[in-house]
């Protein structure tokens, strides 16, 4: 038998308060894949298959590689909320969930970094 209050037994299991940003972030970034895949898809589409020459001049034009930045960090931001989510709902030890969730962060971060500096060094270099 137990003498804690509804209180006492609910602290430490409740809600963090985080979980309407998540998911309206989440929403949203969604919704701004949308025109960014359609303006990130046309010059990408047109490079392939294209001497290296002509893919470097395609992202050096300076709306091309904004657009392609932004759909790799947008991209990669809303795929680690995603895999957050995955992991917080069905990996139920606590050591294994805060692992891969580190995981999942440095992953979807350092992928991220590396696209967006690969962009960046074909818009400066190109």
């Amino acid at each position: 038998m137990s003498y804690k209050t509804a209180k006492g037994l609910a602290i430490g299991h409740g809600s963090a308060g985080t979980g309407t940003h998540h998911w309206w972030v989440h929403r949203v970034s969604s919704v701004a894949l949308i025109p960014l895949s359609i303006l990130a898809i046309f010059p990408f589409a047109q490079s392939v298959g294209e001497p290296h020459a002509d893919v470097l001049a395609t992202y050096a034009n300076p709306f091309h590689a904004i657009v392609a930045i932004m759909w790799l960090a947008v991209t990669f931001h809303h795929s680690m909320q995603g895999l957050q989510v995955v992991i917080e709902d069905y990996v139920h030890h606590k050591g294994w969930r805060t692992g891969l969730l580190l995981g999942n962060q440095m992953f979807c971060g350092l992928c991220g970094f590396a696209g967006v500096f690969a962009v960046l060094k074909i818009a400066f270099t190109g």
